[in-house]
């Protein structure tokens, strides 16, 4: 599964102002809720629920909030890239300012799984990370997330 395959355009936001954790998750509820078709109270109850097992912050200012609903059709992506990092009980302690929202139909298991596991690998290339933290462009923050990362050569 690539990152293209669940991130639309349109689901690249460049956000500033954000205040905390509990404001991103509305923001990112809402807009997922444009996306999606299901109700932004229902989408941050299951963000919400999550992140009340544990935080998603993985650090190096970097989160990856996820949750699953009733309804939805297909795994669904969301991005934030935030011009003020935000406190998010990361791992490292570190607030974040990098966001991959993820949400997945409530029978998922594989498919969210592997979505999780894509992401996660995806924003360990620091210069993937470098380009998103130089751009508060929507489309290239979008280009930047879906290119296809050159092949690592073997050792």
């Amino acid at each position: 599964m690539e990152l293209a395959d669940i991130l639309s355009e349109g689901s690249v936001l460049a956000c500033d102002k954000v205040k905390d954790k509990a404001e991103l998750l509305g923001i990112l509820a809402e807009h997922a809720a444009k996306v999606t078709g299901q109700e932004s109270r229902a989408i941050y109850e299951a963000l919400s629920g999550r992140e009340a097992l544990g935080s998603t912050g993985l650090g190096n200012g970097i989160a990856i909030p996820h949750g699953k609903l009733a309804g939805l059709k297909n795994v669904v992506a969301v991005f934030a890239r935030l011009t003020q990092p935000v406190e998010f009980d990361s791992v490292d302690d570190q607030p974040v300012d990098l966001i991959v929202m993820l949400l997945a139909p409530t029978g998922a298991g594989a498919d969210h799984l592997k979505a999780l596991a894509r992401v996660a690998r995806l924003l360990r290339t620091e210069s993937l990370v470098d380009g998103l933290r130089n751009s508060n462009d929507p489309v290239k923050l979008h280009a930047i997330l879906t290119a296809p990362l050159p092949a690592q050569n073997a050792a």
